[in-house]
């Protein structure tokens, strides 16, 4: 394998940048009945990329309550858990194909088996703000906003909006290997929209590198792009930098190119050592 810089794309379905802070598990109840979401409490997404939010609900006697229901809809409520349907508030109403403020909105989950994971598109600068997930099983059947009842942000999903991603993880930390010993470095890349993926590629790579790239879903459900590096330590790869680039497609004018580098400290005995004897030297 040449040390030519190399790209490795997963060739499957991925999400592109975003970053979970932390995962909102909520219960409320009303009407006798107590519901619960676990979702993001914070999303960052890219410009001009796309944004998944992993979704999913419990409800009590959520089987019996479908069965009784002709239609389950969900609908995302922007800034405000206030719903009513005169109200710009609405971004997306699954059951009259509202769209509002976003080039498109898609429901991935299937809200039968209580999967509300949804994919906002072309995100957008004035996307970031707070945003409220509803449930209507109808007629009248349910019908909650997913928060509490008082105005805490902290308690509903909240997008971030930013121009430029944030640059690969690249591991171990510390690159000191003895000569001839197998290393492995690993590069991930956060990577949640499912029709913009990251590609991850290698520089300056040592000759006997392997290189194998995948897809790995996260405890929070969301996922990143890992590929991982290995090679047998040799002394011509001391002090070589090693760079990790993630490149980031969007419809803006450009992509997106981060990068992380790393030096390798290769410990090895003496190389090519020679010793000279001049025999016309005196030996005393």
């Amino acid at each position: 394998m040449s040390s030519s810089p190399q790209t490795l794309m997963a060739g499957i379905q991925i999400t592109s940048f975003i970053f979970i802070s932390s995962v909102l598990i909520h219960t409320c109840s009303a009407d006798d009945d107590i519901y619960s979401a676990v979702m993001p409490e914070t999303v960052t997404a890219l410009t001009g990329s796309c944004v998944q939010i992993p979704c999913t609900f419990t409800i009590s006697n959520f089987e019996d309550k479908r069965n009784k229901a002709k239609s389950i809809n969900g609908i995302w409520l922007k800034n405000t858990s206030k719903f009513a349907e005169k109200y710009s508030s609405i971004a997306f109403n699954s059951s009259k194909n509202i769209i509002r403020g976003f080039s498109d909105i898609q429901m991935t989950g299937n809200l039968s088996e209580r999967n509300c994971t949804t994919v906002f598109y072309n995100i957008m600068m004035n996307h970031s703000d707070l945003y409220y997930f509803r449930l209507e099983m109808e007629p009248n059947v349910f019908r909650a906003t997913f928060n509490p009842e008082s105005d805490d942000s902290r308690k509903t999903v909240r997008i971030t909006v930013k121009d430029s991603p944030q640059p690969p993880e690249l591991k171990p930390t510390v690159r000191k290997v003895m000569e001839n010993t197998t290393v492995s470095l690993s590069c991930s890349a956060e990577a949640p929209c499912p029709k913009q993926p990251p590609t991850i590629s290698w520089s300056n790579i040592p000759e006997s590198a392997h290189i194998t790239t995948q897809l790995q879903e996260k405890p929070d459900k969301t996922q990143s792009v890992f590929s991982n590096m290995t090679f047998k330590a040799s002394y011509m790869d001391h002090k070589k930098n090693i760079s990790c680039t993630a490149t980031y497609p969007r419809k803006t004018s450009k992509d997106s190119t981060v990068e992380t580098t790393a030096m390798l400290q290769i410990w090895f005995s003496p190389k090519e050592t020679r010793i000279t004897v001049d025999p016309s030297a005196s030996v005393s």
